[in-house]
């Protein structure tokens, strides 16, 4: 029989409460841009004190950038996760990579479409590929795609993050898990040593899930992600049928990646491809 004591209990549950405001906190650093530590304080009815270490604690994993009572979102942390902030970075690669992902969709399946702005560039070349069911926890790619005919919508509930515009948590990832589909497309944050890394555990989750209930398994991934840090591994690049990359990533990393083992494709503008 285990002996839990219960100041063992009340330990796991002052963690767990500490980690849920860390993470409230960086989503609303992230949508503010930047915010005063004494808002903060404020915000969440902690101590200075407590503030401080919490958001020393995001500092160190390259969350948060802290200096002079002010703190604000790091480039390379959650702040990638905002729709707004995605949705400038390499906007040209990522409509490369997904006019070309847009080929293996095919009429009369039934595709699982993440919540990154790269498979958001996909939908132009939907109306080629009807009739489709697509499942999504994007309220933004909801949207685009209800203008498509022939498109079913399957919309995944759950908790709504503003600064991502989607649904995501347990009830998602139970919903998804529910299903099972012909493709799944998906983006991550950062690739590393080989794994795929989102600096959100419950973005690497929802698109884990995606992932586990598709039967083909495609990554879109322009080359600023590779070699960038995040801290949550969804998986390897190995366990992918397809990674979709475009022609910004070296040849010679190409071909390294081929030789291990991982099925590539490099998306080409029209002139390079001419």
């Amino acid at each position: 029989m285990n002996d839990i004591r219960a100041d063992d209990l009340s330990a796991d549950s002052r963690s767990a409460r500490q980690q849920a405001r860390r993470q409230l906190m960086a989503e609303a650093v992230v949508a503010e841009g930047s915010m005063r530590i004494e808002d903060l304080v404020e915000r969440f009815g902690i101590s200075l004190m407590t503030a401080h270490r919490d958001l020393d604690e995001l500092v160190s994993r390259g969350v948060l950038r802290k200096s002079r009572g002010i703190v604000s979102a790091a480039p390379t942390s959650l702040i990638e996760a905002s729709d707004v902030y995605r949705s400038t970075r390499q906007a040209a690669e990522k409509r490369m990579i997904a006019a070309h992902a847009a080929q293996y969709v095919e009429p009369g399946q039934a595709v699982f479409f993440d919540d990154s702005t790269t498979v958001l560039q996909m939908v132009p070349w939907l109306p080629a590929r009807v009739p489709l069911t697509a499942i999504t926890n994007s309220l933004i790619l909801m949207g685009e795609l209800k203008a498509i005919t022939d498109v079913t919508i399957l919309g995944l509930g759950g908790q709504f993050h503003n600064w991502c515009n989607a649904f995501m948590g347990p009830m998602t990832t139970a919903e998804i898990r529910r299903l099972r589909a012909d493709r799944v497309f998906l983006s991550m944050s950062a690739i590393a040593d080989d794994m795929v890394f989102h600096q959100s555990p419950e973005m690497a989750e929802t698109k884990r899930a995606m992932f586990d209930s598709a039967a083909m398994r495609i990554l879109l991934a322009d080359h600023s992600k590779f070699d960038r840090r995040a801290l949550y591994s969804m998986g390897s690049l190995r366990e992918f049928d397809l990674v979709i990359v475009d022609d910004g990533l070296p040849a010679a990393r190409v071909e390294e990646m081929r030789a291990r083992g991982i099925k590539v494709e490099v998306a080409r503008s029209p002139k390079a491809a001419s």
